[in-house]
C-alpha cells in the first residue's frame, strides 16, 4: 500500500511534485510544492527518495503521518493518512459537459496513456463535442515517448513536436508526428497550472508553439 504522490528533492527536503488524484494523499489535501519534514517521527532532511518511498509504504489500511512545510503557512501541519493500493489512470474521467464541450483529465503519463485518450475521444467524438478541454493541470509527467504520442493526437504529420540534445551529437533527436488522423474539428483548450511539469510541458509547449490550442 502507498499514499500516492510523486516526490522529488529540493534544498535536502523531501518535497511533493504532485498528488495522484483520488489517492489517500490527495483526499486529505497534500499539495504539490508541500515540504515533507518528517515520515510519522522521523525528520527527512537528507533523505534519499528511495529511502522516504519506503518510509511511505505499508500495509493496506495502515496509517502514517506526514509532517508538513508549506509556504504561507506559520506552522507545521500534520496530517495523518491511511494507506491504500494505489490504482493509477491516465485518464480518470472524460466526458461531455452540459454545455456540449469535452473535458478530459490526463493526470500522468504511462504507457496505457494513449490507449486511455483514444479511448476518451471516441467516447467524445460520438457526442460531437462543440470544442474540448485537455486538463493537464497537476501532472507531473512522466515518459518522453508518451509525451509524443499525446501530442500526435493533434498534430499533423511531419510537423516537429520536441527535440532533444546532448553533448554527444548521437544524443540528438527530433521527433516528428506520425498521425493522419488528429483531433482538429473543433477547437481546443488546455489547461495548465504551477505543477503542470516534465511530459505535461511538452504536450502543452507544442500545442501551443504549433497554434494547434489555446494554452490557459
Amino acid at each position: 500500500g502507498g499514499i500516492g504522490i510523486s516526490i522529488g528533492v529540493r534544498d535536502r527536503w523531501v518535497t511533493v511534485i504532485a498528488p495522484i488524484e483520488g489517492t489517500p494523499a490527495w483526499k486529505a489535501g497534500i499539495q504539490g510544492g508541500d515540504r515533507i519534514i518528517k515520515i510519522d517521527d522521523a525528520s527527512t532532511e537528507g533523505l534519499s527518495l528511495d529511502d522516504a518511498m519506503k518510509k511511505m509504504r505499508g500495509e493496506k489500511g495502515t496509517k502514517v503521518i506526514l509532517t508538513i512545510f508549506r509556504e504561507g503557512r506559520d506552522k507545521p501541519l500534520e496530517f495523518a493518512i491511511i494507506r491504500d493500493i494505489i490504482q493509477i489512470k491516465s485518464v480518470p474521467f472524460a466526458g461531455v459537459l452540459s454545455n456540449g464541450v469535452g473535458y478530459i483529465r490526463l493526470s500522468s503519463f504511462s504507457e496505457r496513456s494513449r490507449d486511455e485518450i483514444d479511448a476518451a475521444f471516441a467516447k467524445i467524438d460520438k457526442q460531437r463535442p462543440r470544442g474540448v478541454i485537455l486538463d493537464l493541470r497537476y501532472n507531473p509527467g512522466g515518459l518522453l515517448s508518451q509525451a509524443v504520442e499525446i501530442a500526435e493526437e493533434f498534430t499533423p504529420r511531419g510537423k516537429k513536436i520536441v527535440y532533444t540534445r546532448g553533448r554527444d551529437p548521437q544524443q540528438n533527436r527530433d521527433f516528428y508526428s506520425t498521425s493522419d488522423q488528429t483531433h482538429d474539428q473543433y477547437p481546443i483548450v488546455i489547461l495548465v497550472n504551477q505543477w503542470t511539469a516534465s511530459a505535461s510541458e511538452i504536450v502543452s509547449g507544442a500545442m501551443q508553439d504549433l497554434d494547434l490550442g489555446l494554452v490557459v
